[in-house]
């Protein structure tokens, strides 16, 4: 792997930038970041030719483009270092929960927080269980609203192997919590989760005091499902 791998890959991007879709990009993201102006199936493709080519970093190698990736304005580039982390999502170590957690709180906006949240941290967890509990509480007892949505969310895909006592706790440390983005994320695992056990969900969501949102995006998947 050559040493500039990263700029080889900065480069490849930025030689499709277009300026005319970059403003509208922008403006969606709520002018929170810059952007080239590159869609999401044409920069997908990009990557992949690029990495077809180049081949993916080592896991030492990777952190130093990953974390290169991640300090370019454009946020194609932050969305770039997420498909070179899933890439080698079951090969990471432990210590890869302290760049996430860097990821996490730098240039932090849902896009690329539930991306680590639902598919990085989730996969690294799995492997490491033994990370769980240290890091979900530090994270809830931190005053990063985007630490508390990954610990809110990590779980996403797990489907029967979800710790629902976990999940029921967590949400109940914030459940009043007035950011926009912690009402969601509660509701987005719960209603996740009724997937697989619909009664749980139910029950807990009579029991505990939750905002209007957190409730209906809670139950949106099963009353959908109930017949008329």
């Amino acid at each position: 792997m050559t040493p500039d791998y990263a700029e080889r890959l900065q480069a490849h991007l930025r030689s499709h930038a277009n300026p005319e879709l970059a403003g509208p990009m922008q403006a969606y993201m709520r002018d929170q970041f810059a952007f080239l102006g590159i869609k999401s199936p044409e920069r997908t493709e990009l990557v992949r030719q690029f990495l077809q080519e180049h081949g993916v970093p080592e896991n030492g190698e990777l952190d130093k483009a990953v974390r290169e990736l991640w300090a370019q304005p454009e946020r194609e580039f932050q969305y770039a270092a997420l498909k070179l982390l899933g890439k080698r999502s079951k090969t990471a170590d432990a210590s890869r929960i302290e760049l996430l957690e860097e990821l996490i709180t730098t240039k932090s906006w849902w896009d690329t927080v539930d991306e680590l949240a639902g598919h990085v941290v989730g996969e690294l967890f799995t492997r490491f269980p033994a990370l769980i509990p240290v890091y979900t509480q530090r994270w809830m007892a931190s005053d990063s609203m985007w630490l508390q949505r990954t610990a809110l969310l990590f779980q996403l895909r797990y489907k029967k192997r979800t710790d629902a006592a976990l999940l029921f706790d967590l949400i109940r440390q914030c459940a009043d919590s007035k950011e926009f983005f912690i009402r969601k994320a509660i509701g987005w695992a719960l209603r996740e989760y009724s997937k697989t056990d619909e009664a749980a969900v139910r029950r807990f969501v009579a029991e505990t005091a939750l905002s209007p949102l957190s409730i209906r995006e809670a139950l949106k998947y099963v009353d959908r499902r109930k017949p008329q």
